[in-house]
């Protein structure tokens, strides 16, 4: 039995090892295990149990003299012992001795000149049917010419951490020892983890090769090949918004920007499910098919369809598929320079203008600050949405410090002359605490539009005074009325008050979190009156 290399990390004695089966193949393991059903669109539904999200207080780094210098380290990026790590380890590689062991070997970065090989080494054929799905795939001749991995993950949901003996912060466990090009996850079936954990590795790693890692989704037009970058957390629209069916999808979440142009990380998307409708979001509803993962969605027993509004086992439904069940994928991942950049907010408080246009010192701003609201599911514990700042738009998977990022985007902006719009898919006409419903998604995409074709530089621009952006006026296929988001209020004195509230928050944010940055940077944030 060939076991690749596996026995070097302490798995002795595996009851089998299986390596790249086909969707097909994990499927049916997937099934025989007992690991999920077939909904009536043939893919596979799984649950996840009591982690239906990421848990970031779980997730550590390996503090070792070669990273040591790179890491900022703090509360998103935790240092654990290389001792501890190696303790785990072994205890996990001892786990998972006499099982059947699920390989995958693959591919993050679709641009040759910076891909990295990954060996996700999986206990559930269920996780390794994801991680099949959102890595780039080798051909048969790649896989062939596989050799060693440039990085390996463990992952091992049934294992779970002893907090006292182990160090952790909880059963599950999420290690990345960047220089063993080793990671470790155990304790928790979210299938995230895999990906995100992917996602962390890349964001240290492309660093050092001058690309600039980015949390975000890009497309480019079919015709003039102009590629957009679409910048946001989870739930803000990335998936959404991107998976436009006039465009290219180059991917939905993760991207490098290299000297060359923007290149997708992955080789699949992960959506969001929870209140999916077909006529809303079509390219993501007709994905969810036989090879697609599905997590947390709640399925009838008896006719197996998938009831989408269910969001009792948890907000943060899932669908793990490959990219080319979008129709109009990409494929390779590769565009061009960005032409545009937008950054995607959900504003809970209501108040940010819904699409406005930023300087390159506000576009700097606004990476570093990185505001949204934290949507109810996305992590453990968040029940209702949470005005949040998230640096870089994806703090959790950023290990360098935010000025090294912000560093090689200012230039980049500068370098190419790429536009960069603040786009606010939250709520409006009041907060969501009030009970104001969000920008309805048809808007959000004609002001996306106009910004993509050039249609919005046409009209005229106003300046919000709190909020240090320029909004235009009018914008093609939305009422005027839909632009101002003061105008949306009814009480005009409760929107201001808002509003001075959460410019009065960015401020305390940058000051607490960025006190060394440029005088030009600091001044092209919000000013509260």
């Amino acid at each position: 039995m060939e076991t690749y290399g596996i026995e070097k990390l302490g798995i002795i004695g595996a009851k089998a090892v299986y390596r790249n089966l086909t969707p097909a193949q994990l499927t049916e393991a997937a099934l025989r295990r007992g690991e999920g059903h077939l909904s009536n669109t043939g893919a596979l539904v799984i649950t996840t149990g009591k982690y239906t999200g990421r848990s970031p207080d779980d997730k550590f780094i390996v503090d070792t003299e070669g990273v040591h210098d790179d890491i900022a380290w703090g509360k998103v990026n935790k240092p654990i012992s290389r001792e501890r790590f190696n303790a785990i380890k072994g205890k996990v590689a001892a786990y998972l001795q006499g099982r059947e062991i699920f390989i995958f070997d693959g591919f993050a970065g679709a641009d040759p000149k910076y891909t990295q090989k990954f060996r996700i080494i999986n206990e559930q054929a269920s996780q390794n049917l994801f991680i099949h799905q959102l890595l780039i795939r080798p051909t048969a001749q790649q896989l062939e010419n596989y050799g060693e991995p440039d990085f390996t993950i463990m992952v091992a949901p049934g294992f779970r951490c002893d907090p006292e003996i182990d160090g952790t912060h909880s059963e599950a466990a999420i290690l990345i020892d960047y220089e063993a090009h080793m990671l470790v996850i155990c304790g928790t079936g979210y299938a995230g983890e895999i990906k995100k954990s992917v996602f962390s590795t890349m964001n240290y790693v492309l660093t050092k090769m001058d690309v600039l890692p980015m949390h975000a989704s890009a497309n480019m037009d079919p015709e003039t090949k102009e590629t957009a970058i679409f910048f946001g957390l989870s739930g803000t629209g990335k998936t959404t918004l991107s998976a436009d069916p006039g465009r290219m999808l180059i991917g939905d979440d993760e991207h490098g920007w290299s000297p060359d142009g923007v290149f997708n990380i992955e080789g699949g998307c992960y959506a969001k499910c929870i209140n999916l409708k077909e006529e809303n979001e079509p390219e993501i509803y007709h994905a969810i098919r036989f090879g697609s993962l599905v997590e947390n969605v709640v399925m009838d027993p008896e006719t197996r369809e998938l009831d989408f509004d269910d969001g009792s086992l948890t907000e943060n439904t899932r669908v793990g598929y490959p990219i080319d069940y979008i129709s109009n994928a990409q494929i390779p991942g590769i565009g061009g320079i960005p032409k545009v950049v937008i950054f995607l907010t959900a504003d809970a408080f209501g108040v940010l203008p819904p699409i406005s246009r930023l300087s390159k010192e506000a576009a700097m701003y606004h990476f570093v600050t990185g505001f949204t609201s934290k949507l109810a599911g996305t992590e453990r514990g968040v029940t209702e949405p949470q005005p949040t700042f998230s640096t870089l738009f994806g703090e959790p998977f950023m290990p360098m410090d935010a000025q090294v990022y912000a560093k090689m985007l200012g230039e980049k902006l500068e370098k190419y002359g790429t536009k960069v719009y603040l786009v606010n898919t939250g709520w409006a006409g009041g907060s969501a605490a009030d009970g104001a419903k969000r920008m309805k998604l048809a808007y959000t995409r004609a002001m996306v539009t106009a910004a993509l074709n050039g249609e919005l530089e046409k009209s005229e621009f106003k300046h919000h005074d709190v909020f240090n952006v320029d909004y235009p006026t009018t914008c093609p296929n939305v009422p005027d009325e839909m632009l101002d988001a003061r105008g949306m209020w009814a009480d005009k004195a409760a929107y201001d008050a808002q509003a001075n509230k959460l410019a009065k928050m960015f401020e305390e944010n940058f000051a607490k979190k960025y006190p060394n940055m440029a005088p030009e940077i600091i001044n092209a944030g919000p000013k509260a009156k």
